[in-house]
This record gives C-alpha cells, structure tokens and sequence, in this order.
C-alpha cells in the first residue's frame, strides 16, 4: 500500500468515525458539524477533545447548540485569520509590484537625464549641421523611448490602484465577517465583549451611563428537538429580527451564545431600556413560526429577558451578572417577561 493510499483509508476512516457520532446524536450533518466531529475523531485537537468530553461526561450528550458554539470558538475565528492572511499577502503582492514599477521608473529618468547631460555636452562644442539633427533625433528617440515607458506605466498603476482598493473592501467585508454572527447577522460574541469593555471605560471616564439586556429564548431545546435544527435556527433568526428591528443609533444587538442574545444601549438608564426591552419581548411574540416546507404553523415563540445599569465601580463581570440574574429570576416567574435589577432589589412586579 503506498503512502497515498494509507492517508485515503485513513481520512476515510476519520469522515465514517465523524458521520458515526452525528447520527448517533441524530444531528444534522451540516459542514460545521461534520468538521468538529472529524476534527474530535481525528485527535488532532486534545483540547476540543477533552471539551467535548466533559459536556457528555456531565450532561450524557452533546446538543447541536453546544457543537455550534464549539464550531464558532475553535473553527470560525482560524477561517477568518485565514482569509485575512491571503487578502493581506495579495496587498502585499501588489505593493511590491508598485514599488518595483517605480524602481524601474527612476531607472529609465536616470538614464534619460544622462543623455540629456550627454547631448548637451555634445551640441555645446562646434558641429556641423547634420551633426545636430542626429543628436536631436537621438533626443526625441529617448524622448518616445519615455513617453512609451510612462504610459505603460500610468496604466499599470492605474490597474494596482484598483487592484489595492478591491482588496482593501475584500479585507473590510473579512474584518466585518469576523464580528458578526453568520446565522443571524448580529453582531457576535467577539464584538459584544469589545463593545461592552470600551463602553464601560467611557462610561468611568465620562460619567455617562449605560444599560445591558440579556435574553434567553424560551423553551428552544424543546423546539430544536421537536422540529429539526433547521427550524431551530429560524427561530435563532426570527429573535435577531426582532431586535434589529428595536435598537438603534449606536446601540447594539449581538448573538451572545447559543440561544441567548445581548443588547447595549449607550446613554440609557434603566427605565429606557425596561422600555426597550419589553418592547423586544412583544415584537418576538407577536410572530407566528411558520415550517417553511409545509407552511405548517408551528405557534409563538417568547423570550425571557433580564435588564441591569451600569454602576460606578462595576467591571464587566460584575454588570452581566446581574442582568444574568435578572433574566434568570424572569424564568423562574414564568417565562415571556422582561425583570430589571431594581425589581429584584426591592421586590416590584414585573414586566410582563
């Protein structure tokens, strides 16, 4: 057996081991779940590994959300750097090319400076008539030599200016790609963490305040498992509609992990963003999920949320947790409410 056909059984072999777990899990064999499940039965990443692991090891199994935030922790990101890596060598490529153009632009003025200098020299001493017009014609000749060579030129730079900008959207569209969520479109976790420690230094500096939601859909295993991953990921969808729908400015709605959304909203107290909140909640509500294949209704989907201030002295640690506990504290009262901090500080109804 030679050594291709030992790496084909091999790889072979790692894809039937992947596809093996998928079903016995009974996911959907979608390219991120196959490459997780084909990196893990390869062994070539321990730490996924051991990841995986634990998560079975305490729960007995692995959902297809868990397998997704794996996805985007450990595959996504390398893609991106990858992508950004070859548009930044292309970059790279092409100011090479500039810069060599150029060299060889100083070249072709020096040597025509120097026979200039050298026609100069030689009318400038007695010559005859015929003489003169072979130099001049000698001049002119360099001279379309020049013009020739610059015209080249001026469209090659011309194509490398174009060139440069395309990659340079190239590398924007990469650079946006990588802080925003593929399935919903929102901004990702990555951004969010970004967002939420710039906006709490300005908040310290400033003194202007700012408010966060967490969301949690409800009841979404039960959705996932009843219907299908496909279903699963409209509902993902039909959430993050309903928050871009109801943010604005400079406020920002991410996809924080799973099933669980975030929103910042800059210069809002907590009054405001109760508001804001709720208003979320309704939007969600107000939907009726469709199955698509068979225009099938398949009912309501709500949403939990819970709603914390910015407080001087806070870290970010300290913020999220409080508005985790909120959200939390919501679906202990039923699900489908918004709960803010001051309400479970002083024991006021909720919004519900």
């Amino acid at each position: 057996m030679t050594a291709t056909d030992a790496e084909f059984e091999r790889t072979i072999g790692i894809a039937e081991a992947a596809l093996e777990r998928i079903k016995a899990l009974r996911h959907a064999a979608t390219p991120h779940n196959f490459e997780v499940w084909f990196t893990y039965a390869s062994g070539i990443n321990p730490s996924l590994n051991q990841i995986i692991n634990d998560l079975i090891g305490r729960n007995g199994t692995i959902t297809e959300a868990q397998v997704e935030e794996l996805y985007l922790k450990h595959f996504s990101a390398a893609h991106i750097g990858e992508r950004i890596d070859k548009v930044g060598t292309q970059i790279a490529g092409e100011i090479e090319q500039v810069m060599s153009m150029i060299e060889a632009s100083i070249g072709t003025a020096d040597s025509y400076s120097k026979s200039l200098a050298g026609a100069t020299e030689e009318i400038s001493n007695d010559q005859d008539r015929e003489q003169v017009r072979a130099i001049v014609e000698s001049l002119v000749s360099a001279t379309r030599e020049v013009e020739s060579k610059n015209q080249v030129m001026q469209q090659r730079l011309k194509d490398s200016r174009q060139e440069i900008r395309e990659l340079q959207e190239n590398l924007e569209v990469v650079r946006t790609e990588s802080l925003t969520d593929p399935l919903t479109t929102l901004s990702n976790r990555k951004f969010f963490d970004d967002a939420i420690e710039r906006m709490l230094k300005g908040a310290e500096t400033s003194g202007e305040t700012f408010s966060v939601i967490l969301t949690d859909i409800d009841h979404f295993k039960k959705f996932n498992d009843t219907y299908g991953h496909l279903t699963g990921d409209q509902v993902l969808r039909l959430v993050a509609v309903s928050l871009k729908h109801n943010v604005k400015g400079q406020d920002i709605a991410a996809r924080y992990g799973g099933e669980e959304f975030a929103v910042l909203l800059p210069g809002t107290g907590l009054a405001q963003a109760l508001t804001v909140a709720d208003h979320i909640r309704r939007a969600v509500q107000s939907k009726e999920l469709l199955r698509r294949s068979t225009g099938e209704t398949l009912g309501r989907v709500t949403i939990s949320l819970g709603v914390a201030q910015w407080r001087k002295g806070d870290d970010v640690s300290s913020l999220l947790e409080r508005a985790d506990s909120c959200l939390y504290a919501a679906k202990d009262a039923g699900r489908n409410c918004v709960i803010a901090e001051n309400t479970l500080e002083d024991g006021r109804t909720k919004v519900a």
